[in-house]
This record gives structure tokens, sequence and C-alpha cells, in this order.
């Protein structure tokens, strides 16, 4: 897409990316250098200042730091993913659980209605002797009263079979009840373990990382941060080279548009796991509330994004397709064009704009498809 087909939106996200960037704490790239767009040039101007160095030999350490911080908190992505696909399997669980209830309250009355209708014919039998209708006929003084009440005796026997068969359903929806929900509390249990033994899994790796960072003194993070920096660059730059998007020109639907909007508006709001904003997102919990607002619910989490949603081909995406990364699909950002995406990227960090193919691409999806 050539610079003068770019849209005020493009122009719009690039002037708040770059004052979330100024103004956001905890934004680890000191002094970077902007990542290409599709035009292949810089969103914004480069840092004025003297020519590169060479590289010192310190930079060889560094980058196996780099390499450490990148699988560790790939690690606890993939964590994420799976804490937050349990906890929105335990939403649904529960759900199924008090819908369940309901009908086991609403089948006991059913149940303590019929019984109470059952008391009553027992009792009128009773009183009636428990003679049978022909018992009556001969010893009655007047027998077409008794013939007269005969025929009621017959509806009322075909009213208790039916009154039974209906007591013996009811009791049978009953322990189905308790049976499914028996099995959604054992479900819900098993989601409970599973979302507490990725906590912890989240909870080492990003402790791990922060560890590792803390070992740094202040010019190494800055000199690492800017190591980061240009893999990102290196990785867009060469994503471009391949032409992949030079004759992409999708318009957004209105309600990509929309999602894009909601996403755009999260700019600077810190990375936080398990988190759907309003402050705070994890990769998915930013995608997954950008449609949500778009009026087009989809799947919570990353991978299941990627199993659900359509996929589209890179050449055709648009504007609020979601771009999935990674092979273990742990990663997604909003595609907002012009080459670039909006993301939650890690613990550290905050929802910023990064260039769609700085990360390795697993594939587009299309909510709206």
């Amino acid at each position: 897409m050539g610079t003068g087909k770019r849209g005020l939106l493009t122009a719009a996200l690039t002037v708040v990316c770059a004052a979330t960037v100024l103004a956001a704490p905890g934004v680890a790239f000191a002094a970077p250098s902007p990542l290409p767009t599709a035009s292949g040039s810089p969103a914004a101007p480069a840092p004025s200042g003297s020519p590169a160095a060479p590289t010192p030999p310190r930079d060889k350490d560094l980058e196996r730091v780099r390499r450490q911080l990148d699988s560790l908190y790939h690690d606890a992505a993939v964590a994420t993913d799976a804490y937050d696909a349990a906890e929105e399997k335990a939403k649904k669980q529960s759900a199924e659980i008090v819908a369940l209830a309901k009908k086991i309250v609403e089948g006991q009355e059913k149940l303590k209605a019929m019984k109470n209708r059952a008391g009553a014919a027992a009792r009128s039998q009773y009183r009636t002797g428990g003679l049978p209708p022909i018992a009556q006929f001969l010893l009655s003084d007047d027998p077409g009263q008794v013939l007269d009440g005969a025929g009621l005796v017959l509806q009322g026997q075909r009213a208790a079979r039916s009154l039974l068969g209906e007591m013996t359903r009811t009791q049978e929806e009953l322990r189905e009840y308790a049976d499914d929900a028996a099995a959604q509390w054992k479900k819900l249990e098993a989601g409970r373990k599973a979302k507490a033994a990725a906590k912890k899994r989240i909870e080492r790796r990003i402790d791990a990382a922060e560890k590792l960072e803390s070992r740094l003194e202040k010019k190494e993070k800055e000199r690492l941060a800017e190591l980061e920096q240009a893999a990102a660059v290196k990785a867009q730059t060469a994503w471009l080279d391949t032409g992949v998007i030079k004759d992409t020109a999708g318009k957004a639907s209105t309600q990509g548009e929309k999602a894009v909007r909601f996403a755009t508006a999260q700019l600077g709001k810190p990375y936080v796991w398990g988190a759907e904003g309003p402050d705070s997102f994890d990769c998915s919990g930013l995608t997954s509330q950008a449609w949500a607002a778009a009026g087009h619910p989809v799947p919570r989490t990353s991978q299941e994004q990627w199993k659900q949603l359509r996929h589209v081909d890179v050449e055709d995406m648009r504007p609020g397709d979601l771009v999935i990364y990674f092979d273990d699909a742990s990663h997604v950002g909003m595609y907002i064009g012009d080459g670039a995406i909006i993301h939650a990227p890690r613990p550290g960090r905050t929802v910023t704009v990064a260039g769609a193919g700085s990360m390795p691409i697993l594939g587009v999806v299309r909510p709206d498809a």
C-alpha cells in the first residue's frame, strides 16, 4: 500500500504510538529505530547522532540474553493461553452448573406437587372404603349413582396411572440432572487445577526473566533494548521485502473499523497476563475485547482464535484481521493496515503498534468472514 493510499487512521496511529512510546512507563526500547512500514519508509524519523559503532564483543552475551528472554516470555505466553482457556472453560462450566441447579429445583418442586396430588387421591380412596366399583354397585341403595361414579373412578384410575408415569419421568430427569451436575463439578475442579498449574508456570517464567534482566547494568539494558528493536526491524524488513503485502489494499469492514478503533484506544495500557481490560490486557484479551466491542464476539485465546476463525491469505488481509504468531499460536495482534499491528506484547510492556512481520507469522484469521 503506497504512502498516498494510507488513510487518516494510519497517520493517527503513528502519532498516538509515538506519544505512547515516549510517555508510557515500562517501555524497554531506548532510542529505537522506527519499524519500516509497507511503503518501505520508516514510520517516524530516525534519531540523529553519530554512526553506529562496531558491534562490541559484549553484544554476543547480550544477544544470548535476548534469546533467553524471548524463550522465557514465549513460555509464559503459552502458559497464559492455557490459563485463559481454563478460565474460559470454568466460566462456561459454572454457568452450566447453575442452569442444572435451577432444573433440579424446578424438578423437585414439580415432584412435590405431584406427590401432593397422589396423596389427595389416596385420601379420597380411603374415604370411600377402598371398595372396588362392582362391590359398591351391589351394596348400594342407588345403583344408578354408583354407575355414574364408576365412570369417574375409571377416569381417576387413568389419571393416577398418568400421574405415576409423570412422577417416574421427573425422578429420572432429576437423577440425570444430578449426574450431569456432578460431572460438571469434576470438570470444573480439573479446570481449576489446570489454571493453577498454568499460573505457576507463568509466574516462574516471568520471575526468571525479571531476575535475568535485573542482573544487567543500565547501559546493558539500553543496549539490550536496541538489540531487541534491531531484531524486530530486521524481521519486518525481510518480511516486507518478500512483497507479500505489496498489493494488499483490503478495506476494513464496518465491524473491523470498530475493532481497530477499540484497540487503538488501548494504546499505552500495560500488559498483564490473563487481563481482558479495561485497564490492562494480554494479547488475546485485547483482540477478543476489541471484537466484542465491535459486536462480534470471538474465542478468548489466540489458539482458539486460530482454530475457530476463518483463515485468510496474508496477501488478502485487511484492517481488523487477527495475525497469529509462532507455530503454537501463542501470540496474536490486530492488523491495522500498512504492514502494522496493534498488540499487547508481554509483561513489562504496553499495548503498542509494531510491524506485522516483526515476529514469525503462523497465519491470519478473519472474525467477521
